[in-house]
């Protein structure tokens, strides 16, 4: 009941917003009301710490305000500055340009987008992109991609950094659950959609990858912040 009443406030406050703010700003020239809802979209974007969401940047704007041109114009005025505007993880988000990465580590010690996750281990990295490729995936499938059991330890790391989280339960005997992706995988490595990552023929051609050698249990682990090359990630728990 508390968690209705807590809606039904915050969706009157909302409206109570909306109303104040004139969104379709009828009142101005076509060029003027442009150049505001340039500036609302880019303002929404600049104070998100995530991606900011079509549906979000709908509630600035007017009706016949086409979103996609705003973005396009925005870009248009980024070219040349030291960050630019990309479409990451469903929505929008201002980033640093590489370019100026050694610059803002000297300052800050932090990477270009401020940081905060730690380098993956190379087990991780090799998990990580497991899950990415065959998601839902169990960790018992996982392992068996690796010839090697995948610990809990290992796959409470990926989640303490909110790259994976539970997927729906397998079909398998025990029903286990799976684990996918997460927005904020999708926000660290720079993708829209799940669809931006390399095809296996890609990865391949580049010699990164092999698709047989991986469900062959086949791809080496080698030494990587101490972890030895028969331990994928901590403790092994059952």
């Amino acid at each position: 009941m508390a968690d209705q009443t807590a809606r039904r406030t915050e969706n009157t406050q909302r409206r109570s917003d909306d109303r104040l703010l004139d969104t379709d700003l009828e009142h101005l020239p076509a060029e003027l009301r442009w150049r505001e809802w340039m500036g609302r979209v880019e303002a929404v974007i600049f104070a998100a710490s995530e991606p900011v969401t079509r549906e979000t940047l709908s509630r600035v704007v007017g009706k016949s305000c086409n979103i996609d041109l705003i973005i396009d114009d925005i870009r248009d005025e980024l070219r040349g500055r030291p960050y630019k505007l990309v479409s990451v993880a469903g929505g929008w988000q201002h980033r640093t340009r590489k370019s100026f990465a050694d610059a803002i580590r000297t300052a800050t010690g932090q990477g270009p987008d401020g940081g905060g996750k730690r380098p993956l281990s190379q087990s991780e990295g090799l998990v990580l992109m497991c899950i990415a490729y065959f998601q839902p995936v169990t960790r018992a499938e996982l392992s068996s991609f690796f010839g090697k059991e995948v610990s809990r330890d290992l796959i409470g790391a990926l989640r303490s950094q909110d790259f994976i989280a539970s997927g729906p339960r397998s079909p398998t005997q025990g029903a286990p659950y799976t684990y996918v992706t997460t927005r904020t995988f999708m926000s660290h490595f720079g993708l829209d959609t799940l669809r931006d990552l390399p095809d296996f023929e890609a990865l391949e051609d580049a010699g990164l990858l092999s698709k047989e050698k991986l469900l062959a249990g086949d791809i080496p682990v080698g030494l990587a912040n101490g972890e030895g090359e028969d331990d994928l990630g901590g403790d092994q728990v059952p």
